[in-house]
């Protein structure tokens, strides 16, 4: 797990900006004790998540294949694990930050990591359909096991120039000190985004 005392190594302009913030913050707390704290939070998601993040994309797809929608699913790295929890839960994380006597440095993390062929499986689970994944690399493909119709494809075009294959944070710290750690399960989290999709999409037609 990441921690704060893991050395930064951001690969993307957005991760860079972020590390500047971080440092900006850090120097006017150090330098003129003003109360400001940083909160590192790891992936947070809900329904309100954009379309393009690979959660709702992946979401999207399986809610719109549930009411019949029949399409291929084009996805870039199949093995790249990350921790996800719900927003609502890293909110109040964040008013907690605000609310001890002592500013600081946060991390707010579940603790656990999923890849993305997990993400895909798990949420086609859900509408009671199962994958079955042949092929490895850029070649590796997802079928339904009933029909064996061609459901994910992986496209090269969706992989990052710098790629993290595994992000998962360290927990024990916010939980000592803010008394906050995630309690919705993974499985919940993506039943909810499900559902909410499913709804929406019904909603349309």
């Amino acid at each position: 797990p990441l921690t704060l005392n893991t050395t930064f190594k951001p690969v993307s302009p957005y991760g860079t900006s972020k590390l500047f913030s971080y440092w900006i913050t850090k120097n006017y707390r150090d330098a003129y004790g003003i109360f400001a704290s940083n909160g590192i939070l790891f992936n947070h998601e809900s329904p309100r998540r954009g379309e393009t993040f690979v959660t709702r994309k992946v979401i999207s797809f399986v809610a719109k294949y549930k009411i019949g929608v029949r399409d291929v699913l084009y996805i870039g790295n199949l093995d790249a694990k990350r921790d996800w929890g719900h927003a609502k839960e890293y909110v109040e994380g964040m008013w907690k930050i605000l609310q001890i006597k002592k500013s600081g440095d946060f991390i707010l993390a579940s603790g656990k990591s999923y890849s993305v062929r997990y993400l895909i499986s798990s949420s086609f689970n859900l509408i009671g359909m199962k994958i079955l994944w042949k092929g490895k690399g850029i070649n590796e493909k997802g079928y339904c096991s009933k029909t064996n119709n061609l459901l994910v494809s992986v496209d090269k075009r969706y992989f990052r120039p710098n790629e993290i294959n595994n992000l998962v944070g360290e927990t024990k710290t916010a939980k000592k000190q803010l008394n906050w750690e995630v309690k919705i399960k993974y499985i919940d989290l993506i039943k909810e985004m499900l559902d909410e999709e499913i709804q929406k999409l019904s909603k349309k037609n």
